[in-house]
């Protein structure tokens, strides 16, 4: 069954006004089928995230939301639930700290850097950037967002790099690899990487199958960074 169809029963049964109780309610209604209460969490993480990152860039239109349904594609039929999550979230006066700090709680295992909380993050960016600018404010809320989530600053700087241009080093900074490792850590590092953003895991812990342009991307990021450096090594 498709996650859009969890997502939709329960945004329609859902009664609370604040996000505070959406967030809950994703704990208790689910609370006897954990597999599915991962996929709706990490649903309700992405619309509500994405909707305080518009916040505070300061501009909130329903461009994100767009953004939102295009790069996650969301059916036709759930559209007007994604957009009443969305719109929810974009109201609450709570800071997003707060809440990023329940959605930690919710998605992952509770542990500083949860692979989940990198597959967020990932998402975030791909909205982010879906109107080919990066803003500085936008910027900023995701790294907040990636200390609460555990991430020191390697870590936000490795999950941006897959984003941003960082330059001569942007290679290595992907693979998380100080600029000079033996090439034999490289392929080692890739393979690692590659292998743990295999949709198959994504979709083993907990992110929704109609997500996986996370990982199609993360790995096309990855492939590029290893193939940049093994011509920069051939070349020397």
């Amino acid at each position: 069954m498709s996650i859009w169809s969890d997502f939709g029963a329960f945004v329609t049964r859902m009664s609370s006004t604040a996000l505070s109780g959406v967030v809950e309610a994703v704990r208790t209604v689910f609370a006897g089928d954990p597999e599915t209460r991962r996929r709706v969490a990490f649903s309700v993480a992405m619309i509500a995230l994405s909707a305080k990152m518009a916040k505070a860039d300061g501009v909130v239109t329903q461009d994100e939301v767009r953004a939102f349904q295009e790069i996650f594609h969301v059916p036709e039929e759930e559209r007007r639930n994604v957009a009443r999550l969305y719109d929810l979230a974009k109201q609450d006066i709570s800071g997003f700290e707060a809440y990023a700090q329940r959605m930690a709680g919710l998605c992952g295992t509770g542990e500083p850097g949860c692979p989940v909380m990198e597959d967020i993050l990932d998402g975030l960016f791909h909205i982010a950037k879906a109107d080919g600018v990066l803003h500085e404010n936008e910027m900023a809320f995701l790294e907040r967002v990636s200390a609460i989530f555990g991430f020191d600053e390697a870590g936000f700087r490795r999950i941006s790099s897959r984003h941003v241009d960082l330059g001569t080093a942007d290679p290595y900074t992907v693979l998380g690899l100080e600029r000079g490792a033996s090439f034999e850590t490289v392929r080692k590092r890739y393979r690692a990487l590659v292998s743990e953003s295999h949709p198959d895991r994504l979709i083993a812990r907990g992110v929704p199958e109609e997500f996986i342009v996370i990982a199609n991307d993360r790995i096309a990021a990855l492939n590029a960074a290893y193939e940049a450096i093994e011509k920069e090594r051939v070349r020397a």
